[in-house]
């Protein structure tokens, strides 16, 4: 089978907008979440989000390619624009290879909400516009970055709830490791207007600790009330050992393993056993053993059944091995489709910088997260090795192991 290695990563998150600034977030331990008067104002519950600002391409793209683009598009678009350019791959490269695209999307609410508002207002479905069918598609991603970016290769939307982006690295190495693509551009994007998760704020999805929104998210700590909705855009450029050589390409690290599973039980409350499954066909799949494992990276969202779960998921496949396990979230907040891609790229920033970066606002742990070694501070530690969990709604459940090279 041919080895599959990470040669860039681009970034579009509310920590920053370029890998630098991501890492020093990380490091500094900063909080991306803000109070949104908007979502107050729409009657939210909850008025917490991510802070994010829409991208204005006008002077990188023509309008008849912008007016296919939702929101989710235009941080895709970033992400993968600088990217590809970490990887070293230019527009001829990519007009003379099949590179693959895999992305991780599993929503596109506002042209939705726009193209029904105007049939219903205007009786007259004309006035939706040219760009309304593309926009509203939940493969919108992959539609636009492939035609964009000329890519020839595999072109697919991974629609996997929370775990899509995840997924979406993990099938690329699957094709890359039985020989059928060389390259594939995977990620995951997740768009942040209130319009698509009023639904989750309906369902008391979200914390109210509107007085301090720094601590809202608290992945694993014992008072957290609720996640907090984020979103952006990651994409990792993954390829086989042998293309990164002749390419002359830098490595960031290699993806070891992959493992997947399916909870086949409540559609949105998570079980124990598909999770340990999960991570139990990783670690098999990567070919080593777990105390190679040098970090964790949870998915704890910072719901109360959740995290619980993971933990104990966790600890059913680690058990007394003290590895550092913290969740990125604490930071981000929940950014949903893109979280699987983008905490693939929080994780390997550490692992490159010798640090784990803290799990903000865990302060007091419950009965499952105290069996676990979550440090509430930034740790300088080198290691080689990390795992990333990405669980969603349905019980669907991706895990990736990443080697450091």
């Amino acid at each position: 089978m041919n080895r599959v290695v990470i040669t860039g990563m681009g970034i579009y998150s509310c920590l920053g907008k370029t890998l630098d600034e991501v890492r020093d977030s990380l490091y500094n331990g900063k909080s991306g979440i803000i109070f949104d008067q908007e979502r107050k104002d729409m009657g939210f519950r909850s008025a917490l989000t991510a802070k994010m600002e829409e991208p204005d391409l006008k002077a990188e793209l023509p309008r008849n390619q912008r007016v296919y683009m939702p929101e989710q598009a235009k941080y895709a678009y970033c992400a993968t624009r600088d990217a590809l350019k970490d990887a070293g791959l230019d527009q001829d490269y990519l007009n003379t290879h099949d590179v693959g695209l895999l992305y991780g999307n599993d929503s596109s609410t506002v042209p939705v909400v726009k193209a029904v508002d105007i049939m219903r207002e205007k009786k007259d479905t004309t006035l939706c516009g040219s760009g309304a069918i593309f926009q509203s598609m939940n493969s919108t991603i992959t539609m636009n970055l492939g035609c964009i970016f000329k890519l020839r290769g595999i072109n697919l939307t991974v629609s996997g709830a929370c775990a899509s982006g995840s997924h979406a690295i993990g099938l690329g190495a699957l094709l890359i490791r039985d020989g059928l693509q060389e390259m594939v551009v995977c990620g995951g994007a997740q768009e942040v207007n209130p319009y698509a998760v009023g639904s989750f704020d309906g369902i008391a999805a979200f914390s109210t600790r509107e007085n301090d929104p720094t601590k809202a998210s608290r992945p694993f700590d014992r008072d957290r009330d609720g996640l907090v909705p984020s979103g952006g855009a990651a994409t990792v450029i993954i390829e086989s050992y042998e293309s990164a050589l002749r390419r002359g390409a830098k490595i960031y690290g290699e993806v070891l393993g992959y493992g997947f599973s399916g909870n086949g039980d409540h559609i949105s409350i998570p079980n124990v056993e598909g999770p340990s499954h999960s991570l139990e066909m990783a670690i098999r799949n990567a070919g080593i053993s777990k105390e190679e494992i040098g970090y964790v990276n949870a998915h704890a969202t910072s719901t109360h059944v959740g995290d619980a779960n993971e933990a104990k998921a966790i600890y059913n496949v680690f058990g007394d091995q003290r590895v550092e396990v913290t969740s990125t979230k604490s930071q981000t907040g929940h950014e949903m489709w893109m979280a699987g891609a983008s905490e693939v790229i929080y994780s390997m920033l550490m692992m490159k910088n010798d640090f784990i970066a803290a799990n903000l606002n865990f302060e007091n742990p419950d009965e499952d997260s105290a069996k676990l070694l979550i440090p509430d501070h930034r740790v300088s530690k080198h290691f080689d090795i990390f795992l990333s969990n990405s669980f969603g709604f349905g019980g669907t459940n991706s895990t990736l192991i990443v080697k450091n090279i």
